[in-house]
């Protein structure tokens, strides 16, 4: 029986049902109904928020602390079910749906440790007899606005330091994804949370999302999503003096030198540019390869291109799944069309793709002979689409890895120490990867990067205090 999921707005499940989530890999499965909420839903969310704000702000640590590790407990006993059903909804492995799964159960077990460790400052005053207090309070009712390329992951990493630090959430999720987001709500909302902190109003983004950035009862909004969007979220946040977060996308390098391990390069570049089929921020959209190396390379993927499985997520032999939508796969089939118009040799791949079920089943795509200059190069394509750019050394491999309006992560395969340290260096990017993949991060150390890739501070780990605390400086004159 299908499932029909509500939005949750002060401790009550609400709503009529509004829309119906797709199978990417099965166009004839449902994988539920969902309420779509409306802008005065959003509002009474932000109402119930603010309401309760002041006492969950000042609530126990360890009330804070038991419901995070319940939340945790739970995702990981339940991480096989979780998991198959977010490969379900967005198209991923089977594989990589309980790794993600697992890692948001790491998220909630890494923050509730952080509810237990808040700290601040005692120090003196330049004054004889004045003590000073540097503290960190709640920020007040944040808005969470996530993307369908993580759909448990990234609500965890936002939603778990928001209530770690003592505030109150509205969470709007991707529509695309909405199972994965409900089902991170009910589970804390099982775990103890009192009625208002965490409100859940899925929906349209030109409706529920506009309500939000309109609210000026919104004190912070953390977003993940498109270049286009997050400027619209900057903008409506200035105009209500209110904290943001945003992260973007990128179009990130992995630079493969002469002297690199070609296994190990091949690997970065096949799980980098593929995996999760190429549907990530972090994906190694440009491969960027020395002369003396490049044809050796070449080669060597297209050899493991045609290996690769394409297939239905749920399928244990699969190792690429289908592209969330049809958007998204026109999307992918126009650049691939824009980077032949362009000169670009489409080297591998590229067609679409029949299985057993009807589905958005994209070959991966290598493109040889691409110029930095080209759009395929310049632009987000968010798909299995990665380009060769072929360079004669390391300087000019540096100087193209940095020349994009991006600046999220990159990669570079070498065996000279010499080289790895000069790139970890020199790389104008947030993450930097030596003989890894550039898709692929820890979750207890920052996250973000620069240029039009983020802004504002780092999400993950400690850092995340940063966005969901204020300062706070007292004084007190002892007398």
């Amino acid at each position: 029986m299908t499932p029909f999921r509500k939005n949750l707005i002060d401790g009550e499940w609400v709503g009529d049902a509004g829309s119906r989530n797709i199978n990417p890999s099965n166009l004839d499965d449902v994988v539920g109904e969902y309420a779509s909420g409306d802008a005065e839903q959003a509002r009474q969310a932000i109402a119930a928020a603010k309401a309760a704000f002041p006492a969950w702000s000042r609530s126990g640590l360890l009330a804070r602390h038991a419901v995070l590790r319940k939340a945790s407990d739970e995702i990981t006993a339940r991480k096989d079910e979780i998991g198959r059903a977010l490969a379900r909804e967005e198209g991923k492995t089977l594989v990589e749906g309980v790794g993600e799964t697992v890692r948001a159960a790491q998220i909630f077990d890494f923050f509730a440790g952080e509810a237990l460790r808040l700290s601040g400052e005692q120090v003196p005053s330049v004054r004889p007899g004045v003590g000073v207090e540097i503290t960190r309070e709640a920020v007040g009712v944040v808005g969470i606005i996530t993307p369908w390329n993580f759909p448990i992951a990234i609500p965890a990493w936002k939603i778990a330091p928001a209530l770690a630090y003592g505030n109150t959430i509205v969470f709007k999720p991707a529509e695309l994804v909405p199972e994965s987001a409900w089902t991170i709500v009910d589970i804390l909302h099982r775990a103890g949370l009192p009625k208002g902190v965490l409100n859940l109003v899925m929906g349209k983004g030109s409706v529920v999302g506009q309500a939000m950035l309109d609210s000026p009862d919104l004190n912070a909004i953390t977003f993940t999503g498109s270049v286009g969007t997050g400027k619209r979220v900057a903008a409506a946040s200035v105009e209500h003096m209110r904290k943001f977060q945003l992260e973007m996308g990128g179009k990130n390098p992995l630079v493969v030198l002469d002297d690199a391990d070609l296994a190990v390069a091949v690997d970065c570049a096949i799980n980098g540019a593929y995996f999760s089929t190429g549907q990530r921020c972090t994906a190694s959209s440009r491969l960027v390869v020395t002369d003396g190396i490049h044809d050796r390379f070449v080669d060597a993927m297209k050899d493991r291109l045609a290996k690769l499985v394409v297939g239905d997520a749920l399928d244990a032999k699969t190792q690429i799944g289908p592209v969330v939508d049809q958007s998204q796969l026109k999307q992918d089939e126009d650049y691939i069309a824009i980077g032949r118009q362009e000169g670009a040799d489409l080297a591998f791949g590229g067609e679409r793709l029949d299985r057993e079920t009807r589905g958005f089943y994209l070959q991966p795509a290598l493109f040889t002979q691409a110029t930095n200059a080209m759009r395929i190069s310049r632009e987000e394509i968010f798909g299995p689409v990665a380009n060769v750019i072929r360079v004669k050394d390391y300087d000019e491999a540096l100087a193209v890895a940095n020349d994009t309006p991006f600046g999220l992560t990159s990669g570079i395969c070498t065996s000279s120490l010499k080289h790895a340290t000069h790139f970890k260096r020199n790389s104008e990017a947030g993450m930097v990867m030596v003989n890894l993949p550039t898709a692929g991060v820890d979750f207890h150390v920052p996250f973000g990067g620069r240029k039009g890739s983020s802004y504002g501070p780092r999400e993950q780990g400690r850092y995340a205090a940063e966005f969901y605390t204020t300062v706070k400086t007292a004084y007190t004159f002892a007398g």
